[in-house]
């Protein structure tokens, strides 16, 4: 072979390389973790059993707010709604899911916190909850955090938000452990806790179900980040997320999304774009 043939096939080689690297970086994050940026399908994890936020229909499909944000999340990452699966999560496997590959992300009450941001990518947040406490409709003798103490407080699997009470600020509330929120009310209705503690979107939610069994005390005392939770590394899809989160406040559907779930609650919404985590 000629010198400079060789020479021209060499830069031929050079430039198919050069483009599949430039493929497998779209396909991979900075980190090395496959990314949702490029993706035809999306596999999300949601609530199964929280109205308002994330709950399955008896028909099968699933509705609330996280849905709702997925599905406009989804759309500006380029996929279509029909290639959209939604897959139930609770708060005690989010983060095994994304682990295992069971789901590309993860909008399901994600509250970011600096233990979970060591095991999973967090874009946003998309909205800002405030931890409140609900108790039955009846009693008017628990009227902030504080009231709890010597009271029986639900802690769902998988939640931090009750540990915010007991250790965080040291009241001396005794815990029932319960699988879910959804549990956690229903205990509450039948008289086995005292109360129930967790970010006021969750208590609204369940708050518009039960109407009056119920009492949201309206004493807040925390600030819940809901995160979008993706695979560890993959950077690139939280920076997309972060474009289309601003987005979504930018163009008002975050607004009329709070209003659509949340405007009969009678709970404080706030539609201003919040402060984003970073992706470093």
């Amino acid at each position: 072979m000629r010198r400079g043939h060789a020479a021209a096939c060499g830069r031929v080689g050079a430039a198919v390389m050069a483009i599949a690297v430039g493929l497998l970086s779209v396909a991979c994050s900075a980190g090395g973790a496959p990314s949702i940026v490029g993706k035809q399908t999306l596999r999300i994890g949601v609530k199964a059993d929280q109205p308002g936020l994330g709950l399955r229909l008896p028909e099968g499909r699933f509705a609330g707010f996280d849905v709702d944000v997925a599905r406009y999340v989804a759309a500006k990452l380029g996929v279509r709604p029909e290639h959209i699966t939604f897959v139930p999560v609770t708060s005690a496997n989010r983060q095994a899911a994304l682990e295992n590959g069971s789901v590309d992300m993860v909008l399901a009450t994600y509250s970011i916190t600096p233990e979970r941001e060591t095991k999973v990518t967090f874009g946003g947040p998309y909205y800002v909850a405030h931890q409140d406490t609900m108790v039955r409709g009846g009693d008017t003798a628990i009227r902030s955090v504080h009231d709890l103490d010597g009271r029986r407080l639900c802690a769902a699997a998988g939640s931090n938000s009750w540990r915010r009470v007991t250790q965080e600020l040291k009241i001396a509330a005794t815990r029932v452990p319960a699988a879910s929120y959804s549990d956690c009310v229903a205990m509450l209705l039948r008289g086995r806790l005292d109360a129930v503690s967790t970010d006021d979107l969750i208590l609204a939610g369940f708050a518009a179900r039960e109407g009056t069994a119920v009492r949201i005390v309206n004493a807040p005392f925390s600030d819940e980040r809901y995160g979008i939770g993706i695979r560890k590394g993959d950077l690139g899809g939280c920076e997309a997320v972060n474009r289309a989160v601003s987005a979504m406040y930018l163009d008002g559907t975050a607004a009329a999304l709070l209003r659509k779930w949340f405007g009969k609650t009678g709970l404080q919404l706030d539609t201003e774009v919040p402060q984003f985590e970073g992706c470093g």
